[in-house]
């Protein structure tokens, strides 16, 4: 659980579990503040609610969560030294606080960067293979590409089917750029979904 607890990083929630040893009290009730948010995400995943379902869910009940512990924090940062571990976690969250609830807003986001950082994984293991890249047209091209590669795998689509299909057909119609994402194109073709064991 603790493990668990210090990989999750939002909203700043790595560094309040840092933070435990030297202010136990507070970064505790940050910790429990955060993990009522938590039980909202794990609530809508049980019951598998829709992105509406689930922005609506967020609205009701996490919206009120955030806006108390955006108060906490601010009455925080009065109270404790700023170069302190539970200083730093307080200012960390508030000087992050637009980004932290941004996720509220829709349905699709995510609470925590968990799913960037798994998808970044290969990227940063092989970084020292990609020094050279041949050029920075190079360098952006290969991030586009990993870009999309992520995004297939997230949503369990087969990278190299949908990339052949929309490399052909992304000129087409531009407006239309949006039905090409990979969670949208694999509605229309099904028979390109991979087993979640599945590895590329």
């Amino acid at each position: 659980m603790k493990r668990n607890l210090a990989k999750r990083d939002s909203p700043g929630r790595r560094k309040f579990f840092d933070a435990k040893l030297t202010a136990p009290k507070e970064s505790h009730e940050a910790l429990a503040r955060i993990s009522q948010l938590y039980k909202i995400e794990r609530h809508a995943k049980k019951e598998q609610l829709t992105s509406d379902q689930r922005r609506h869910l967020r609205q009701e009940k996490s919206v009120p969560l955030l806006d108390e512990f955006g108060l906490w924090l601010e009455n925080q940062r009065d109270r404790v030294l700023p170069k302190s571990p539970i200083g730093q976690a307080t200012s960390y969250a508030l000087s992050n606080w637009q980004a932290l609830r941004r996720y509220p807003e829709d349905g699709d986001l995510s609470i925590d960067n968990n799913i960037s950082e798994r998808a970044l994984r290969a990227q940063a293991v092989g970084r020292k293979n990609w020094t050279f890249v041949g050029s920075d047209n190079g360098g952006r091209t290969a991030a586009v590409l990993f870009s999309m590669i992520a995004s297939c795998k997230h949503n369990h689509v087969d990278p190299f089917a949908y990339l052949v299909d929309i490399l052909s057909r992304v000129t087409e119609d531009p407006t239309r750029v949006a039905d090409l994402l990979p969670n949208h194109w694999l509605k229309t073709h099904p028979e390109c979904q991979f087993e979640l064991n599945r590895s590329f």
